[in-house]
């Protein structure tokens, strides 16, 4: 479907999104059903896919909506996947294992060391910190997070660095490490 935007602005209104909806948002939802074979999941995803495409509706081309839209879908569904296989592996982890990790010490350990984490997070610049988290978490590649933050893959790269330096002075001053 082609998309109409209003005359007076550069990207399309909230009546012309909400016909967006209407006319792809089953398509949409089908195209992740098959790839997931899960309903809900599908109708999750699709909807979040909406709401990015929304929010990014002020830099889109007219041209390119529709594909934008089924690839934030895709990326949406293969992060979920990621996580439910991190998951999955943590779940099949071996007793034994667990039992050795479950120590009092090593839970103090581990909360003592989840703190100074936290503090060290905190304080890493905001613009470090963004690419640091959408690297670690969110597992996006130095080209992707340039592409979202609208930087070159160089200055992710020194971002990156500098919140790694930050964590890692952070971590070794308060651990012997």
């Amino acid at each position: 479907m082609k998309i109409i935007f209003n005359k007076n602005k550069d990207y399309f209104t909230q009546k012309e999104f909400k016909q967006l909806f209407e006319n792809n948002y089953e398509s949409l939802r089908d195209y992740i059903y098959y790839k997931s074979g899960n309903i809900e999941q599908a109708e999750d995803i699709a909807q979040e896919a909406f709401l990015k495409l929304w929010e990014k509706r002020k830099e889109l081309k007219q041209e390119t909506i529709l594909s934008y839209l089924f690839r934030i879908a895709h990326n949406i569904f293969l992060n979920q996947v990621k996580r439910e296989q991190v998951v999955f592996n943590f779940q099949n982890q071996s007793t034994d294992d667990y039992i050795e990790r479950s120590s009092p010490e090593f839970e103090l350990e581990l909360k003592e060391f989840d703190q100074i984490l936290q503090k060290a997070l905190a304080s890493i610049p905001e613009k470090h910190r963004v690419v640091f988290l959408l690297n670690r978490i969110d597992g996006l590649k130095y080209k992707e997070i340039a592409e979202r933050l609208d930087l070159t893959t160089k200055a992710v790269e020194k971002r990156m660095q500098k919140a790694m330096e930050i964590l890692k002075t952070a971590v070794k001053g308060n651990f012997k490490i």
